[in-house]
């Protein structure tokens, strides 16, 4: 289930290079092309969703193994012990500008707050 128009399903079709971090027969994990911290990783479950909400409704398990490669790649960058995030925008008042749910792993350095109003 791959929408052809889909930055991300192009870069899981191998159409456009990525630098991979961690890979399952179901989720990619790569670097972010402009990253805002020392590890600033994109999740993804291979297969095509919207958003969060789709991806939590259609199949659970998958976003719970997107969880856990998430986590995986905070241990493998070293994040664990200092902390990282876990950012998903969903939809476009979010800050959404990939409709391909893909979670944010950032660590490395000090985060600051959550949000900025």
């Amino acid at each position: 289930m791959n929408d052809s128009d889909c930055l991300f399903c192009k870069i899981v079709a191998g159409d456009i290079p990525s630098t991979k971090v961690r890979e399952t027969e179901r989720v990619l994990a790569f670097r972010d092309l402009n990253p805002k911290a020392p590890t600033h990783v994109l999740v993804i479950p291979k297969d095509h969703y919207a958003n969060v909400a789709e991806l939590s409704r259609a199949d659970p398990a998958l976003a719970g193994e997107v969880l856990a490669v998430a986590a995986d790649v905070a241990d493998a960058d070293g994040a664990t012990e200092s902390g990282w995030r876990l950012l998903a925008n969903s939809g476009a008042n979010a800050g959404q500008e990939v409709f391909h749910v893909h979670f944010h792993v950032f660590g490395g350095k000090p985060l600051g707050p959550m949000l900025a109003v």
